[in-house]
């Protein structure tokens, strides 16, 4: 599953007589929400926070941690999965490749861009990746992405992942989470319904893999309070 950024507003421009550019103030329902994401305290912290909450019937206890370059061994190993690359579009042939992958990660939380977690077991052993990414601050809208490694598919690992990273999404004032995966990845659509974000669609020939374009289904979910205050509160460690 590969995540397309969502395209920042950009203001709107008048000609006067002279033809220069003036530009035109965000109407009034633009002007009464400010940008509540980018006002918290959700980068105060050097990483992502510790997210702890969910557990799966017979793995367990799943603790969300920011990566750290300890993990890269373990990456490497999950990239060598034929449906991760597959589905991700990349490899990763060494264990520096994988902590060069690890830091790009870890910059999108440094950028406001984005904030990814491994997901682990209570014995520490890696079970997935879980990403909120592509951050529009000013409009509270965050894309997703995800995978699991081999031994932690069909367990619902995935989905109890991302419903604890959608609930600390929201509690931090984000208002929309959308997420897009190919058409033909049937687990990835199984996983994104049971983290409880419906289907919106199809973008036709949206994503380019290794075997050519492919058509994208559309899932999102919308902070069903519409305000941080009383949306479902994560747990943090």
């Amino acid at each position: 599953m590969r995540r397309t950024g969502v395209p920042a507003r950009r203001p709107r421009l008048l000609r006067t007589t002279a033809w220069e550019p003036v530009v035109v103030p965000g109407d009034a329902a633009t002007q009464a929400f400010p940008d509540a994401v980018a006002a918290s305290p959700l980068f105060d912290a050097a990483e992502p926070p510790v997210l702890t909450g969910a557990r799966v019937e017979g793995v367990g206890p799943l603790t969300l941690r920011p990566w750290t370059p300890d993990d890269a061994p373990a990456v490497q190993a999950a990239y060598s999965d034929g449906a991760i690359q597959r589905w991700h579009a990349r490899r990763l042939g060494t264990v520096a490749e994988a902590r060069g992958l690890l830091a790009q990660w870890r910059a999108r939380w440094d950028s406001r861009s984005g904030a990814s977690w491994a997901v682990v077991s209570a014995d520490g052993t890696l079970l997935a990746r879980t990403e909120l990414n592509a951050f529009d601050l000013r409009d509270g809208v965050a894309g997703a992405s995800y995978w699991a490694v081999p031994a932690a598919r069909g367990q619902g690992v995935v989905p109890a992942a991302l419903r604890v990273a959608v609930s600390w999404a929201f509690a931090a004032g984000f208002h929309r989470l959308e997420l897009e995966h190919s058409t033909r990845n049937a687990a990835s659509c199984r996983a994104a319904v049971r983290a409880g974000l419906d289907a919106e669609g199809v973008r036709r020939g949206a994503v380019r893999h290794d075997d050519g374009w492919h058509d994208m289904h559309v899932h999102a979910l919308v902070n069903p309070s519409g305000t941080a205050e009383s949306a479902p509160q994560p747990v943090w460690a």
